[in-house]
């Protein structure tokens, strides 16, 4: 986000920062706020940054990516597709799209993510693959894992 693309001046943008952390975070604002009383945006920028982008989160983020695998039971596809989005373009910004895009297939298993990429020629946009895979999930019983009841012994 940035601030000429919304015209808004420094105040209100550092005013809203508080919205946007939670837990140790939040506490680290307010305490840095309390101390250093207001500053512009590019100030507080530098300091999100110094904070928050180390090795440390970036350890942590790609912990998150890697440990998540698509689940239809438990996940919703599009909050899903745009979550491991965010944090691959944090990650790693100079990955193009379709890069991205193949890295986020994987996490579905092989007979999904084949099926997505049956319906989804090259090149697509986020918003085709995200509606490949509500469109797969929803109507067919492609990725469903299931589970055998005393009944089917």
């Amino acid at each position: 986000m940035f601030k000429e693309d919304f015209h808004i001046p420094d105040e209100y943008i550092s005013a809203r920062l508080h919205s946007l952390f939670t837990k140790s975070e939040k506490k680290w604002y307010y305490k840095l706020r309390q101390d250093h009383s207001k500053h512009s945006w590019p100030w507080w920028t530098e300091q999100i940054i110094s904070k928050l982008a180390n090795d440390s989160w970036r350890f942590k983020m790609e912990n998150s990516f890697e440990e998540s695998i698509f689940n239809i039971e438990r996940d919703r596809p599009m909050s899903l597709f745009l979550e491991q989005k965010d944090i691959l373009t944090a990650l790693h910004p100079d990955m193009s799209g379709t890069m991205i895009h193949k890295r986020i297939l994987r996490k579905c298993g092989a007979e999904l993510e084949h099926a997505i990429r049956r319906r989804c020629i090259e090149p697509c946009s986020t918003e085709d693959y995200i509606n490949a895979m509500e469109d797969i999930t929803t109507r067919t019983e492609i990725g469903r894992n299931w589970y055998k009841t005393p009944k089917d012994n």
